[in-house]
């Protein structure tokens, strides 16, 4: 099952890794590792990416971290492949996403002169950047005809687990995603209360929007690591967090 109807498909500029996922999820697909093996994988390859910036080798650590972004991108194809969509493999990935990004930061201001604070405050500025990001796509999912909608547009309510998986594991992963996403999800949508109405968005827009994604924003790291330009990590992204109000703009004046 593909993401998104035929029509709505757009040119994800965060989705590099897609071709290598795919690769990658046809080789396990006929093997016992699930999806949830690979989502552990790519939380692995972030490790040695974090392992590699305290140690100051800044080129392997890009290679880490683009490599985590070809994994994560298996996981979900994979979950297709053997059509065992889940819940679990769904938070679990979000969870670990949002782990990462924290640990990423913080091994970049402990090896820079970039104080707490302002490393607290891109964390924050590159986690509203992928939620309005996702909240466009998840909402572009849910109307595509033929879409996957295993993610919801509201995230408020403990989904009934999918067949393979428990309840319990659903119940738990679910709590973890609300605790860590929440207070995000919450601005973001209180900043576009109205975008869920939208028929659809325009594929030139997905693709505008894409340099929020998580795999853009990794890209963007993975470069600015080895370029030497670690003290500029942390102030792009608190900058790069302002074209959240154009986005928004651009959807409310032209998207409707």
């Amino acid at each position: 099952m593909s993401k998104l109807a035929a029509q709505d498909k757009f040119l994800d500029l965060s989705d590099y890794g897609r071709s290598f996922g795919r690769f990658f999820a046809n080789k396990l697909k006929n093997t016992c590792f699930t999806p949830i093996h690979v989502t552990l994988l790519f939380g692995l390859s972030g490790l040695i990416a974090i392992y590699c910036i305290l140690n100051h080798h800044f080129l392997f650590a890009g290679f880490f971290i683009l490599l985590k972004s070809g994994i994560d991108a298996a996981d979900g194809e994979l979950a297709r492949l053997k059509k065992t969509p889940s819940y679990s493999g769904r938070y679990l990935d979000s969870v670990f996403d949002i782990i990462l990004n924290f640990l990423f930061l913080m091994a970049i201001c402990y090896v820079s002169k970039t104080t707490i604070w302002f490393t607290f405050l891109a964390f924050i500025g590159i986690q509203l950047q992928g939620t309005l990001y996702n909240y466009y796509y998840v909402i572009l999912r849910t109307k595509s005809i033929g879409g996957d909608n295993t993610s919801k547009i509201f995230e408020y309510k403990t989904p009934k687990a999918l067949p393979g998986e428990s309840q319990q594991s659903v119940n738990i992963l679910f709590g973890i995603y609300t605790i860590v996403y929440g207070a995000f999800d919450k601005i973001i949508h209180a900043l576009d209360q109205q975008a869920y109405k939208v028929k659809s968005f325009p594929n030139w827009f997905m693709t505008l929007l894409s340099i929020y994604g998580l795999g853009f924003q990794l890209l963007i790291i993975a470069i600015m690591l080895p370029m030497g330009w670690i003290e500029l990590i942390v102030p792009f992204f608190i900058a790069y967090t302002i074209l959240i109000f154009l986005f928004i703009g651009i959807r409310k004046v032209f998207i409707k």
